[in-house]
C-alpha cells in the first residue's frame, strides 16, 4: 500500500497536441493521486511538449508500479517519452575525476550534509588515491585506472564495466581531463554529465581560461552539459558567470573559475536526478524548482 506521504516524479516529452494535460491529469485523479507540482513547457520550434508532475495517492492504495502500468496505455495513445519513479528512490552516481579534485571535494561533502540526494557507487580517477590523500572518500569504492593513447580502450571497458556492475545510473565528469571516445559517450547518452570550464560555446577544448584572458574578455564562466560524441557540444543543463577585469591574470581566473565550477556542476546533477532536466534535441529543458 502507498503511504500519502511518498511522492512520485513523472515527466515526459511528446509531439504537442491539444488535450495531453487533461488526459495526463483526469488518469491521475482516477487512480487517487493528488498533484502537488506540476510544470509543463510548448516547444513552439520543434513542436514538442514537456512536463514534469510530482504527485501522491491520496485516496485508494495504488502502488507505483500500479501506476506505472496504467499509464503505459496513455503514453501509447499520446506517443510519450515518459519516466515514473519515487521521488525517494536516490540514483546511484558514478564520480570519475583527474589530478584537479575541486569538484570532487565539492560533491562529496553536498553529499555527506544532504544536499544533493544520491547513493555514490564508485570514484574513477586516472591518478592514484595518494592524488587524494586530503579526501575522505568514507568508504567508497576508489578505482584508479591510467590510461595512455595506447589503453584508452581498455581503460574505457573497464570503465563502463564498473558503471555496470555498481548500478550506476548516471556518471559524472568532476573535472575528468579526459575526452570520452564515441563508444562511451555513446553508451552513456543522456546519462553523463561534463563540467566544462569555459562558458560555451566559446573558448572550447584545453585552457579555455588562458584563451579567455589572451582575448580580454570581461565575464568568465562555466558549463555543465550533457556528454556526447562531438568535444564539448552537449546539450548545456547549466551555466554561470562571474565579472572579471584587466587586472585578473590567467591564475585569477583559474582560481575564481573553480568556484564557477563547482556550483554549476552541483545544479546540474541536483536537477538531473531530480528528473528537472529533459532532452529537446541538441538542448534542454530544465524545469528548476
Amino acid at each position: 500500500m502507498t503511504a500519502p506521504t511518498d511522492q512520485f516524479i513523472l515527466t515526459l516529452s511528446c509531439p504537442n497536441r491539444p488535450g495531453i494535460v487533461a488526459r495526463v491529469s483526469t488518469f491521475l485523479f482516477e487512480k487517487g493521486c493528488n498533484i502537488l507540482e506540476a510544470q509543463q513547457f510548448d516547444d513552439t520550434e520543434s513542436g514538442r511538449f514537456f512536463m514534469r508532475v510530482v504527485f501522491n495517492v491520496a485516496t485508494g492504495a495504488a502502488t507505483g508500479a500500479e501506476i506505472r502500468a496504467g499509464f503505459a496505455a496513455v503514453a501509447e495513445a499520446l506517443a510519450l517519452t515518459w519516466g515514473l519513479r519515487d521521488k525517494a528512490d536516490k540514483r546511484r552516481v558514478l564520480l570519475l575525476a583527474s589530478k584537479f579534485d575541486h569538484c570532487l571535494a565539492d560533491l562529496l561533502y553536498r553529499w555527506r550534509i544532504g544536499e544533493i540526494p544520491m547513493e555514490i557507487s564508485g570514484i574513477v580517477s586516472n591518478h592514484a588515491r595518494e592524488t587524494y590523500a586530503h579526501l575522505d572518500f568514507d568508504g567508497i569504492a576508489f578505482h584508479h585506472l591510467p590510461v595512455t593513447k595506447a589503453t584508452k580502450l581498455e581503460q574505457e571497458t573497464e570503465i563502463w564495466r564498473i558503471f555496470q556492475a555498481s548500478g550506476s545510473e548516471v556518471a559524472v565528469l568532476a573535472r575528468y581531463m579526459q575526452v570520452l571516445s564515441d563508444g562511451l559517450s555513446a553508451k552513456l547518452s543522456g546519462r553523463c554529465i561534463n563540467i566544462h570550464h569555459s562558458f560555451l560555446p566559446g573558448f572550447k577544448g584545453a585552457k579555455p581560461y588562458h584563451q579567455a584572458h589572451a582575448r580580454g574578455v570581461k565575464l568568465m564562466g562555466a558549463t555543465a552539459h550533457y556528454v556526447t560524441s562531438d568535444l564539448d557540444e552537449g546539450p548545456i543543463i547549466e551555466q554561470d558567470v562571474e565579472r572579471i577585469s584587466h587586472q585578473d591574470s590567467p591564475e585569477d581566473l583559474v582560481r575564481k573559475g573553480r568556484d564557477i565550477e563547482r556550483r554549476v556542476l552541483a545544479r546540474a546533477l541536483s536537477w538531473h536526478l531530480e528528473d528537472r532536466v529533459l532532452l529537446n534535441g541538441s538542448k534542454t529543458v530544465v524545469f528548476r524548482d
